[in-house]
């Protein structure tokens, strides 16, 4: 039987600066990022490599999305900020990089009885009428798995990148051990 594998597709987080930042002055001096406050009030600064759009906010708060990794986000900030300091826009001190959700997808390589499963386990919603997907809310760690009958997961929720490994290979040996798995 092959084993379950994942990849991380999104990972957002919140950064802060402490400092007020002038959104007007970066829209003047760094091409390329989208400014209009009269439809939202931060600046988007959008990245190809890493391919990422963080939202920049007066307060100093930023919002940065679509990277792959944690290590793509601190290196997305650190060029967003080199960036703005190359085009003489005052930083002060380390951004604080705080992780607020993981999405990655997986695959248990296996089909799941869904309806066996929904019976079997604690915390799950499972109405097909709805949503073809079970939805199991995991405690340790603290995710959100969308299980499918095709054994094709969605994870949602982790904080770190080893807690997806760790919900994906935990839900695989429950779903193994109650015997709603089929290769």
């Amino acid at each position: 039987m092959l084993k379950p594998s994942f990849k991380i597709e999104n990972v957002v987080a919140s950064i802060t600066i402490n400092q007020t930042i002038d959104l007007n002055v970066i829209s003047a001096n760094v091409p390329g990022v989208e400014y209009n406050p009269e439809q939202f009030p931060g600046l988007i600064y959008r990245l190809s490599k890493p391919r990422t759009a963080t939202l920049i906010f007066s307060s100093g708060k930023m919002v940065c999305t679509g990277a792959k990794s944690e290590k793509e986000v601190h290196s997305a900030i650190s060029k967003i900020i080199k960036n703005l300091k190359e085009k003489n826009i005052v930083i002060i001190g380390e951004p604080e990089i705080q992780i607020q959700n993981i999405v990655a997808s997986a695959n248990l390589n296996a089909e799941v009885n869904l309806e066996k499963a929904a019976y079997l386990l604690d915390n799950v919603m499972y109405e097909p009428e709805q949503f073809p997907g079970l939805i199991y809310r995991m405690s340790e760690p603290k995710v959100v798995l969308l299980i499918f009958s095709s054994g094709k997961m969605v994870c949602t929720g982790a904080k770190h990148e080893d807690e997806v490994k760790t919900a994906v290979n935990k839900i695989y040996q429950k779903l193994k051990d109650l015997g709603v798995l089929y290769e």
